[in-house]
């Protein structure tokens, strides 16, 4: 076994890791910032139009050697979306490549890596698995090239297929998922390791790609910063949270299906009980559930007074991969949960004790109703919970799991 050393490592995004405020950030945020402390970390990242570029500079500094950020031509909603939705219908390259193609990408890790010798090169999803990583500087060894796949995200594709919202969004994601199959499992097929948020899909990935090098690497929290402090408000009893990017599509599919198919039940059985949707950009079908009873909060810039004051978080989620930010979050903070079983994969938390698991939707509402009138149970649940988060995903033990997955590679490859 190679001796633990501090590691040169290019971390290479379609998106900037910080400041975190959705999932994939927070994964790729929360292992960049511990593994800076024993490791030289350097970033190239692209940024859509959404991101405030010297914002996401200047926060990725923190843990960051050297941050290159390229504006992303192709990074922006409305109609210049969808235009390029509508070419990559007649191409043989899915949207999401299509989406990331950027030549002054590649020029600057041509840049980079043939500067200075990496050890390993980290790529976040495989979207960018075309850019070519294999450089180094004149007579050095080349570096190691590792994947971290959030989701499987051609299943992911292939979920929407089955069950888009209309039937133009089913046929595109079924032209879809084909492509970015192809693609994503040739990335994952090239690069010396793969490192995923759950068994579930590692399982899902070694059927596809048998003899791939692969470890898990869970999602998790902040254990220190997600914990209840004295000056937090109290639980009001009656107020239920969901959290999460709310132009995703799952979180999207998953708020809709909650207020239409189990708040009524809840609703009746709780005349004061209402519902917080805490996200950022929500897409108009989220921003038509307001009403009297059902809050949609916009970007918060501080979670934990919210989730604080509720009486209970919910993942109703239908479709996704990987493992839930929003459910070991949650746990951190002590927070009682109720989430489908898709919600809760590749979370080791005994239903009953650590969280709350149903799937139809009167067995949902029922079980935030017992959560609402029970709230002794409730405080049982989130403390347990607590404990599992602090035990088994805190950041800090990811990144010493991540640390040796490098570390094996690079025995392996001398």
């Amino acid at each position: 076994m190679i001796a633990p050393r501090r590691l040169n490592i290019l971390y290479v995004s379609h998106m900037p890791a910080s400041p975190p405020r959705f999932g994939a950030q927070a994964r790729i945020n929360g292992l960049m910032t511990q593994l800076s402390r024993r490791h030289d970390l350097t970033a190239v990242t692209l940024a859509d139009a959404e991101f405030d570029a010297d914002e996401c500079r200047a926060s990725m500094q923190a843990y960051c050697r050297d941050v290159v950020l390229i504006p992303n031509p192709n990074g922006k909603d409305g109609m210049s979306k969808r235009l390029l939705q509508l070419r990559s219908l007649a191409s043989t390259q899915s949207f999401e490549r299509q989406q990331v193609t950027v030549p002054a990408m590649q020029q600057a890790l041509d840049r980079v890596l043939q500067s200075k010798r990496f050890d390993i090169v980290n790529l976040e999803f495989s979207f960018l698995g075309r850019c070519n990583f294999r450089q180094a500087p004149p007579g050095e060894k080349l570096p190691a090239v590792v994947v971290d796949s959030h989701n499987i995200d051609y299943e992911l594709i292939r979920q929407y297929a089955r069950s888009g919202s209309s039937l133009l969004r089913r046929f595109y994601a079924g032209v879809n998922w084909r492509k970015l199959r192809r693609e994503e499992l040739a990335t994952y097929g090239g690069a010396d390791g793969v490192y995923l948020c759950s068994t579930d899909d590692e399982d899902r990935l070694h059927q596809q790609v048998p003899g791939i090098r692969t470890t898990v690497i869970p999602n998790a929290a902040d254990v220190d910063f997600y914990q209840p402090r004295p000056s937090d408000p109290p639980s009001d009893g009656k107020t239920i949270v969901f959290f999460g990017h709310m132009s995703y599509v799952p979180n999207i599919d998953g708020v809709i299906h909650f207020v239409r198919d189990i708040w009524p039940r809840i609703a009746e059985a709780c005349p004061d009980a209402k519902f917080k949707i805490i996200g950022s950009n929500p897409h108009p079908s989220v921003k038509e559930l307001a009403g009297p009873r059902i809050e949609l909060t916009g970007f918060v810039p501080d979670l934990r007074p919210h989730l604080a004051s509720s009486a209970a978080l919910v993942v109703p989620l239908r479709l996704g991969g990987g493992t839930r930010l929003k459910i070991v979050e949650g746990m951190a903070l002590g927070k009682a949960i109720v989430s489908t079983t898709l919600g809760a994969e590749g979370i080791k938390a005994e239903p009953g004790r650590d969280l709350l698991i149903a799937d139809e939707p009167q067995a949902f509402a029922d079980a935030v109703i017992q959560l609402l009138k029970n709230p002794d149970q409730a405080s049982a649940i989130g403390h347990a919970a607590r404990q599992l988060a602090v035990e088994k995903y805190s950041w800090g033990g990811a990144a010493e799991s991540l640390e040796k997955f490098y570390h094996q590679i690079l025995e392996a490859r001398a």
